[in-house]
C-alpha cells in the first residue's frame, strides 16, 4: 500500500523536446485547451513502459529458469 501512495506523490518536471513544427503546434493547442492532458498522456505512456519493462524482465527470468531445469 505504501508503494501506491508514493506513486501519487508528484513534482513538477520541465521537459524540452524537439518536434516537427506541425506536431508542436498541435501540442500547444491541446495544452491551451486542457493543460492537464499532456501530464495524463505522459503518465499513461510511462506507466505502460514500466509495465512492459517489468514483464520483459519477468519473462527473461522465467525463460532462464526454465532452461536450467
Amino acid at each position: 500500500m505504501l508503494d501506491t501512495e508514493r506513486m501519487w506523490d508528484t513534482c513538477a518536471v520541465e521537459l524540452r523536446v524537439q518536434l516537427p513544427r506541425a506536431v508542436a503546434a498541435e501540442i500547444e493547442a491541446v495544452q491551451r485547451e486542457d493543460p492537464e492532458v499532456l501530464s495524463r498522456i505522459l503518465l499513461y505512456g510511462m506507466t505502460r513502459r514500466a509495465v512492459f519493462e517489468h514483464l520483459m524482465r519477468s519473462g527473461s527470468a522465467v525463460e532462464s529458469g526454465t532452461r536450467e531445469t
